[in-house]
């Protein structure tokens, strides 16, 4: 498989993993009707999802380092697959519910951090913006189709039908990787071939995980990420309830928003990805050879106080068309800083230690997967009214953004901190494999 045809197949995972978490988030309105749950109640379901999800990243990213990452991608694609299918059972409730999200979380934990870690084996440091952006873009676009199909499930079939339809998905894709699936040139060796690749020359670069995690980069990164997910998982989880409830839209409707905002979030990624590509060919033809130290967290933390500022507008406004025009434009800047801590944090860490670095963001950002729907849900539930809880939610998540642009306008800095950390940023040439053993057969 080609280096682009890795990063389409790794699109579709993003894409079927969060179709599995959008799934909840439209069901909403049912699954709380027919099981009788309180908002609090199901917010509790939802940050279930995210009970096991650090641990899980943080674990499975270890394993990069002994375990070929086709593997774990075929492994997490088919336990999250299978945890979907037991809500298809008529007798399946809430205690069904809350342990298949958990378990669905745990499987699903890993799954960013190791798809990056896979696909950066494909491209060198300068390449991997755009292909890491196209990646993410997974993300959005799992949310785009996923919001109209399911949604179209649910009203012909009813919400267990759409959970088995993503489960199947799932394995669909599971079955593609497993005919096609390949490491790249640059993914560094695994177990014993890592040993031994230690003795030659420049295998063995490693920094105290401690130096990179406490690095102003790397703490940056994470905040930034922290906030970014805070806004994605509270609104996977209460935006389409917001828009029936709040807004007054019928369900269909709120999954065409949702859609569109989703769209809106990942062409906003990809446009940016593209943009650093082509500043970083215009930098290779002759262009600056180096840029200053703050400009790439100061013009990030620019977009992330944009987004927060239109987030607070969001809140405030009763005016249904600006609110849209919020969410499509100026809102869907604040999923850019993922993609940006992705890239800063593996710029900063040795490839051998990549997966495990990229793991603990993840581990990090993702407890915000946790406390944002349960807090989203209890500050609703805890208004007279679901009109001024929403608003002050939404206030909350301005805020959280706008201390993140702060965080890093100042201390996102990866070319500095790659320097202190001694790691260097040489790779092989375009086309050229770095020196490691050939991988096993396929079985």
């Amino acid at each position: 498989m080609t280096r682009w045809g890795t990063t389409w197949m790794l699109l579709g995972f993003m894409l079927v993993n969060f179709a599995d978490k959008t799934v909840l988030g439209l069901s909403a309105t049912h699954v709380m009707a027919d099981l009788g749950l309180s908002r609090e109640e199901f917010g509790t379901v939802s940050s279930a999802f995210f009970a096991l999800f650090s641990l899980a990243a943080l674990a499975g990213s270890a394993l990069t380092r002994r375990v070929r990452t086709p593997v774990l991608l075929l492994g997490m694609a088919l336990l999250w697959s299978v945890a979907q299918l037991p809500m298809l059972l008529s007798v399946a409730g809430f205690g069904t519910l809350l342990v298949t999200r958990v378990l669905l979380g745990a499987a699903e934990g890993p799954a960013a951090p190791v798809a990056l870690h896979h696909l950066h084996g494909w491209f060198a440091h300068r390449e991997r913006t755009l292909p890491t952006s196209v990646l993410l873009f997974g993300a959005a676009a799992g949310v785009a189709v996923a919001a109209p199909t399911l949604g179209l499930v649910i009203d012909h079939w009813g919400w267990r039908a759409a959970f088995g339809t993503v489960g199947v998905v799932g394995l669909l894709w599971a079955a593609v990787w497993h005919r096609y699936g390949g490491e790249g040139p640059y993914a560094p060796p695994v177990g014993r071939a890592a040993s031994r690749g230690r003795a030659g020359a420049g295998a063995g670069e490693t920094v105290p995980y401690r130096r990179i995690l406490l690095s102003g980069t790397w703490l940056a990164a994470a905040f930034g990420a922290f906030a970014a997910y805070w806004t994605l998982s509270a609104g996977l989880t209460w935006s389409a309830d917001y828009f029936q409830q709040a807004a007054g839209l019928s369900l269909r409707s709120a999954s065409l928003l949702l859609m569109c905002g989703a769209l809106a979030k990942g062409l906003t990624m990809v446009g940016h990805g593209l943009l650093v590509q082509r500043s970083v060919r215009r930098a290779a033809a002759g262009g600056p050879a180096s840029r200053s130290p703050l400009s790439e967290g100061a013009n990030n933390g620019l977009l992330l106080g944009v987004a927060a500022v239109a987030t607070a507008a969001f809140a405030l406004t009763d005016v249904l068309w600006f609110k849209v025009v919020l969410l499509l434009g100026p809102m869907a800047l604040v999923d850019i800083v993922l993609t940006v801590a992705s890239t800063a944090v593996s710029r900063i860490a040795p490839a051998a230690q990549r997966g495990v670095c990229l793991g603990a963001l993840t581990g990090v950002f993702a407890l915000a997967g946790v406390v944002a729907p349960l807090t989203m849900g209890a500050v609703v539930d805890a208004h007279a009214s679901v009109t001024d809880g929403y608003r002050d939610a939404y206030l909350l998540k301005a805020c959280l953004v706008a201390a993140a642009a702060v965080a890093v306008t100042f201390f996102l800095r990866p070319e500095r901190d790659a320097a202190r950390l001694g790691v260097s940023a040489s790779a092989p040439a375009d086309g050229e494999a770095v020196s490691r053993p050939a991988p096993a057969p396929r079985r």
